[in-house]
């Protein structure tokens, strides 16, 4: 249904009549207010969480507020060049390009729909000349200003933005979260690849040691004192150790692959700066842990998700506003003359004014079948929020769970390291001295690289929990950071 006043009503004199429009207008009013308002809907309250982990404080740990340090949490491990591969990471990654494109995409929408409630001015001009039956009908020109508004009544169009600031906020959160995965990412990579070099040395000490112990074998088998046996028993323990060195050269350039790939660049591109073997990193303390509401707000996963949801709140709110009556005002202002010298009179000039609603009164269940469609993505999202919360809390979990276990594991293989390298080197002397047996010296050997293999490994999965429970508690990432994103010009981009 749509009511118009003053079509193409020519104006030619300053005070014109407009008390039919007034009179139209105050009937749109009228209809507006017989119609029935949206019952106003709000995003679902804070999900319950525990008041507490369940692995507690520990004495290297203290339950406190958010730590505004771990906003950077890779520099708490000490190692320049990690610190260096995070940065080239955050820059070039093409995921974090990805996710800053679909941010700048969102705030487009989202400007887009707040342009929905301002007037919209356009300008036009035009030029005709006719005939008719050979003879000229005369000339016709024309230029002038076009108004609209939409009145909005109701809302849809404000629920349309609300939609799209949440989604923008949404993509924010999103943002931070890609970098901060991004960065622990890089960071196991980093401790994969020094932890294989670890091993790897290990494995050549070893193998230095059974090769002097299969020469002493081999000098002896030459003197009498041992049968060939045991020189191929030492023969067979190196080359074991041997084999290990091919697998681990495979996982150290695998692991400098993926970290390239990462930084945005060829496979190959870091071997010459990761060639060099070093220490496995290791964190300058535990972080403080944050209690489990908190370490939610921290999130930037369950920040977008709780976004997510009041932009779908938002959506059922629009599409119920648009079942009901929309009003339009609309006008023109302009000049019409035969020739352009004409255009400057008085009675060149022509206007219009038009209002209108518009009620949708039978569209074979549209309207209807868009808010059931909107309430079930409004579901969909809830869903998507509780699992997110639970995966977060899950997280945090797995991560106190994993570092306690490996920090126990780490203290009794460094005890039995000690202890198998004390009794290798035993072994060997009593061997050579022709006190004990060679399966003695073999089985020594064996546990020696074993445990220092244990100990190497070990140490890489404390730091890799050290990065899980970083990333878990938020990695640093801030809601005001997701704020200043969604409300910053599109070249500027978040950092976790």
């Amino acid at each position: 249904m749509t009511l118009l006043a003053y079509p193409d009503r020519v104006i030619s004199r300053p005070h014109a009549d407009f008390r039919g429009a007034a009179a139209c207008l105050s009937l749109l009013l009228l209809l507006g207010a017989c119609a029935a308002t949206p019952q106003r809907t709000e995003p679902p309250g804070p999900f319950d969480v525990p008041a507490a982990w369940s692995a507690g404080p520990t004495d290297e740990t203290s339950v406190v507020g958010a730590d505004p340090s771990l906003s950077q949490w890779w520099r708490r491990f000490g190692d320049p060049l990690l610190e260096q591969l995070v940065a080239e990471a955050l820059q070039a990654n093409t995921s974090v390009s990805t996710a800053q494109a679909a941010l700048r995409q969102s705030r487009a929408l989202r400007d887009q729909a707040a342009a929905a409630l301002s007037p919209t001015l356009g300008s036009s001009a035009s030029a005709q000349r006719g005939w008719s039956g050979g003879d000229s009908t005369g000339n016709s020109l024309r230029a002038g200003l076009d108004a609209a508004w939409d009145l909005d009544l109701f809302g849809a169009n404000r629920s349309a933005l609300e939609a799209g600031e949440y989604t923008a906020s949404a993509s924010a959160a999103s943002l931070g979260d890609v970098q901060v995965g991004v960065a622990a990412e890089v960071a196991l990579g980093y401790i994969t690849l020094r932890a294989a070099q670890a091993r790897l040395a290990i494995a050549d000490d070893n193998l230095a040691i059974q090769l002097e112990t299969l020469q002493i074998t081999q000098w002896r088998e030459l003197a009498g004192l041992v049968t060939t046996l045991e020189s191929e028993q030492a023969r067979a323990s190196a080359e074991q150790t041997r084999a290990q060195r091919p697998g681990l050269q495979t996982a150290i350039a695998q692991a400098g692959h993926a970290i390239a790939v990462l930084t945005g660049q060829p496979p190959a591109a870091l071997n010459a700066r990761l060639a060099a073997a070093m220490p496995v990193p290791q964190p300058a303390g535990m972080p403080a842990l944050a209690i489990p509401a908190e370490t939610l707000r921290q999130r930037a996963d369950v920040r977008a998700a709780e976004h997510r949801v009041s932009a779908a709140w938002a959506r059922v709110d629009q599409a119920q506003a648009q079942r009901l009556p929309n009003f339009r005002l609309s006008g023109t202002l302009g000049l019409s003359a035969a020739t352009l010298g004409a255009l400057g009179n008085g009675s060149a000039v022509i206007g219009s004014l038009l209002a209108g609603v518009t009620l949708p009164l039978f569209d074979g269940g549209a309207a209807s079948a868009q808010v059931d469609g909107q309430q079930a993505a409004l579901e969909q999202a809830r869903a998507a929020y509780s699992a997110a919360v639970l995966g977060a809390l899950k997280e945090v979990e797995d991560a106190l769970a994993a570092l306690r276990g490996d920090r126990e594991r780490l203290l009794r293989l460094q005890a039995a390291a000690d202890a198998a390298s004390n009794a290798s080197e035993l072994a060997r002397q009593r061997f050579g001295s022709g006190l004990t047996d060679f399966q003695t010296v073999l089985d020594t050997q064996r546990t020696r690289l074993s445990t220092q293999d244990g100990v190497a490994s070990a140490s890489a999965d404390l730091s890799a929990d050290h990065v899980r429970l970083f990333r878990a508690l938020g990695g640093g990432w801030r809601d005001d950071d997701n704020r200043a994103a969604a409300t910053a010009p599109a070249s500027s981009t978040p950092t976790p």
